[in-house]
């Protein structure tokens, strides 16, 4: 269940990202080709609006920045000052850590019910008694966005979900930390897709091959092989 749900939150931000670049790219294109003087072209491009883009890209930027915050929490991407909780005795350092994982968890639980709390005044109460064609009474039905003309609860749903989400990943992360004593490790020199040479120990990593830096006269110099089999010596 929880791999679904991993796999959920990753398709939910990449198709995010990918639709929201991808608005932004056709509506920039539209914005200029429609000031080009080429018959037909320009009427048709014209004849097309694009007003709503915009407003579409910050509300699909919003729900990624939620929902990628909770998956950052996950995979430990989150930057945080920790020289203090590393000087720190074990024993210590492992208490510290649930305080932390503990108070975050807090805090998000707290944003997501005053999100939900302010969805449901803000017009999602209404719509879901009407869906149930259950009387309405005096509630509010909400307003809606300038451009789209969507249902603001819909918009302003981002931070219960992604405050619960992310409160459920903090959670999950200090479960996981108080069994294994591992928090997740993201490292932010690593590119996914591109292999990594290993060095060996005691390499000079700052050698670049040439005469300007540094050469590590225990191993082989970058390109030295490809210099003996091309026939230089």
């Amino acid at each position: 269940m929880l791999k679904v749900l991993d796999h959920l939150e990753e398709w939910l931000i990449t198709f995010l990202m990918g639709a929201a670049t991808l608005i932004i790219f056709v509506s920039v294109v539209h914005r200029y080709g429609s000031g080009l003087s080429i018959p037909g072209v320009q009427d048709w491009l014209l004849s097309l609006h694009f007003g709503w883009a915009q407003e579409l890209t910050i509300i699909m930027f919003v729900w990624m920045a939620k929902f990628g915050a909770a998956y950052g929490v996950r995979t430990g991407i989150h930057v945080g000052v920790d020289v203090l909780i590393n000087r720190l005795s074990d024993a210590n350092r492992a208490k510290f850590v649930v305080i932390g994982l503990g108070a975050g968890a807090l805090f998000t639980g707290i944003v997501g019910t005053l999100g939900l709390t302010f969805v449901l005044e803000n017009g999602a109460h209404y719509q879901f008694l009407t869906w149930f064609g259950m009387d309405v009474g005096d509630l509010y039905e909400g307003p809606t966005t300038p451009d789209l003309e969507w249902p603001t609860w819909i918009v302003y749903s981002a931070i219960p979900l992604g405050s619960y989400l992310m409160c459920f990943r903090f959670l999950q992360v200090m479960v996981s930390f108080i069994r294994t004593g591992e928090l997740p490790h993201h490292d932010h020199g690593h590119v996914d897709g591109i292999d990594e040479e290993h060095l060996p120990v005691d390499a000079n990593y700052l050698d670049m091959g040439d005469n300007l830096h540094p050469h590590d006269l225990k191993h082989k110099q970058i390109g030295e092989d490809r210099d003996v089999k091309g026939g230089k010596q």
